[in-house]
């Protein structure tokens, strides 16, 4: 009896989350480098109705969903030069590699809005949350004044990319750590676009559609609840 009401209210919880995703993909439309998400739901269990036997029927029921996760698009989008020397924008597939100067994690990002941090008596490219971005050897780029006396970085920002990217985590300020399936970064040879920034890939039009929908999932999901619960007054008032 009880079975729709749960099911009724585990999809409002989860067209909630949902929600959640598409407001924050919306969120992020300006932010440079910003890849969209996109939730990824699967269904509970499903039981046989009728089932005396313990044999399979042809009627089930199920026991609603929940988010299992969220996909993350890594489609390049469109760019925007800014004329700055410390941007850099990769024209293809694959990431910028950054070293935590603490922890020396590592973790990978699109977002090339970079800048010079002094570390003792040397400025080092950094990212906005201070990870220092690296060469294609892996070392720290420093930087520097060109022959013409111009701010200039010593090397450029290696490129790095993954024969699986499906399944990076994200940690947050558009940066992403592999897992063991994504495997080792391969070094691309490919340069990055100086003095421009990728914009975000986050499709408007579309999150507003996917907003709508949720909404009107998250209505019909709670317009069962309350039917429910309505059909277990009525039960419960003819005892």
């Amino acid at each position: 009896m009880y079975s729709s009401f749960y099911t009724a209210a585990l999809g409002a919880a989860g067209q909630m989350e949902k929600l959640g995703v598409v407001g924050n993909n919306l969120a992020n439309i300006n932010n440079y480098g910003y890849k969209s998400k996109n939730a990824v739901f699967t269904d509970l269990l499903y039981y046989n109705l009728n089932n005396y036997n313990g044999d399979e029927t042809t009627i089930q029921a199920g026991t609603g969903i929940y988010m299992e996760k969220t996909d993350t698009d890594f489609s390049p989008s469109g760019f925007e030069n800014t004329e700055r020397v410390y941007d850099f924008a990769i024209l293809e597939d694959g990431f910028f590699m950054l070293r935590n100067p603490v922890s020396n994690e590592i973790t990978y990002t699109r977002n090339g809005r970079f800048s010079l941090s002094l570390r003792g008596d040397t400025f080092y490219l950094v990212n906005d949350a201070g990870n220092l971005v690296l060469d294609a050897n892996r070392n720290p780029i420093r930087g520097i004044k060109d022959e013409y006396g111009e701010n200039d970085v010593e090397n450029m920002p290696a490129i790095f990319d993954f024969a699986i990217k499906n399944g990076m985590q994200s940690v947050g300020d558009n940066e992403f750590v592999p897992v063991a399936k994504n495997g080792n970064p391969i070094l691309q040879d490919a340069q990055p676009l100086q003095k421009s920034l990728e914009m975000s890939n986050v499709d408007m039009a579309n999150e507003l559609v996917r907003m709508i929908e949720t909404q009107r999932a998250y209505t019909y999901a709670l317009k069962m609840v309350q039917t429910s619960d309505e059909v277990v007054q009525t039960v419960n008032a003819l005892r």
